[in-house]
């Protein structure tokens, strides 16, 4: 409990630790990651399960993304690999461990409806939901972070030392075009950018 202090909010500090130690499996929070937030792994040869968070998720966002890996360990434990990583089973579990926080009444409000939206269909990944991810923002540091999805279309903005220029929405992504390159990538309306002056 001392450990999630830092990471968690106070309010869900102890059913993450009695989730945690309800299951044998090794939980590791690790320096941030730019293309995951967590996962779930199996070692084949030792059997041994392990879920890694990274560090520097905002305290709601750790929350959010360590029930996610949660779900899949209990998923595997149930049916091992004979289901979908997200299918229905997975679905059912990561609902079972989300409503808790519904039931708490202890999530900020701005929280409260898009979690209880996402109980009912939950994506894949927090960041494949628009609106979760959005709301989860919210409790970020860096608040004045710009976003991909607040530039106009045709923009040049810089994103991890890359210079792109902004295209057209494809579901809760943008088709983006690397000017160096002219490849096109599709970045999520989220990510936050540095904006450059059209060149």
């Amino acid at each position: 409990m001392k450990v999630f202090r830092k990471y968690l909010p106070e309010e869900f500090v102890e059913y993450v630790t009695d989730l945690v130690l309800r299951d044998k499996f090794v939980f590791k929070i690790v320096p941030g990651r730019k293309t995951k937030l967590g996962d779930f792994r199996v070692d084949l040869t030792t059997r041994q399960l392990t879920i890694t968070i990274n560090g520097d998720l905002n305290p709601y966002q750790f929350l959010i993304t360590t029930l996610h890996e949660i779900a899949h360990l209990e998923t595997y434990k149930k049916h091992g690999t004979k289901v979908q990583p997200h299918g229905n089973e997975w679905k059912t579990l990561y609902a079972n461990l989300l409503m808790p926080l519904i039931e708490s009444a202890k999530l900020p409000r701005e929280l409260h409806t898009v979690v209880l939206e996402s109980i009912y269909n939950p994506k894949a990944a927090s960041c494949s939901d628009v609106e979760l991810s959005r709301a989860l923002k919210k409790f970020d540091k860096n608040q004045n972070e710009l976003l991909l999805e607040q530039l106009p279309f045709n923009t040049i903005f810089e994103l991890d030392g890359r210079v792109f220029k902004k295209g057209n929405l494809r579901r809760k992504r943008f088709e983006c075009i690397e000017i160096k390159t002219g490849k096109m990538y599709l970045i999520h309306a989220l990510a936050g950018i540095k904006h450059r002056n059209n060149e």
